[in-house]
């Protein structure tokens, strides 16, 4: 996928108000990153593919009814401020919370959705210092393994949540360190931006076992 092709994907699933709120994060994430490292360097003249559709792709799992979506470890904002971008004209009643620990991080992702015209709830704070969350769906990308991401998660919990963790061509290796009754519940979704990569889909829902 070109970096044409992202902004072409992006359009024939979002309005041109979402479309016009993304270019807008773009923008900022450019210009921020010059002194903060938001993402990887070498990510930028690719932001669309590897960041933009990466994230925006998790907005079509959101379980039906859900309402409250928590980002683990947001960093640059990747996938939750899509997210939230996507969610104020298709999803209004959904309320994002991004984590992120470093507080000039949080500054941006401020500032982003200050200009994008969203609300969004910020924590700054550690992981393992929120308070519970209840969520309904779970989302973390680029953050740690897959073992650590669910013990993460665990807190959060409902018998409902949904947890859509990006991994790109070594998830089976992921998979496989985790206890059989994660494992049987796990579901790989192709992604869109590579062969390899897939977000992978857990319903606790379908746990048999303790979670």
């Amino acid at each position: 996928m070109t970096e044409e092709d992202a902004k072409d994907w992006l359009a024939a699933r979002v309005s041109r108000e979402t479309l016009e709120r993304l270019k807008i994060y773009h923008g900022l994430l450019l210009k921020w990153q010059r002194t903060v490292n938001l993402v990887a360097p070498a990510s930028l003249d690719y932001a669309w593919e590897r960041h933009f559709v990466d994230s925006a792709q998790l907005f079509s799992m959101l379980p039906e009814g859900a309402t409250r979506w928590l980002d683990l470890g947001s960093g640059g904002g990747f996938p939750g401020l899509v997210i939230v971008a996507m969610g104020a004209e298709n999803e209004p009643n959904i309320e994002v919370t991004l984590v992120e620990s470093d507080i000039r991080k949080c500054g941006f992702l401020r500032e982003v959705a200050r200009a994008m015209g969203v609300r969004v709830h910020i924590l700054s704070r550690r992981i393992g210092d929120i308070p519970q969350q209840s969520a309904d769906v779970i989302s973390a990308r680029a953050l740690s393994g897959l073992s650590a991401l669910i013990e993460h998660a665990k807190p959060h919990l409902t018998t409902n949540t949904r947890l859509l963790f990006p991994k790109g061509g070594a998830w089976r290796e992921e998979v496989e360190t985790l206890p059989a009754h994660w494992q049987m519940i796990c579901d790989p979704v192709p992604s869109v931006t590579h062969p390899d990569a897939v977000i992978l889909k857990f319903d606790v829902s379908q746990l048999k076992d303790e979670a």
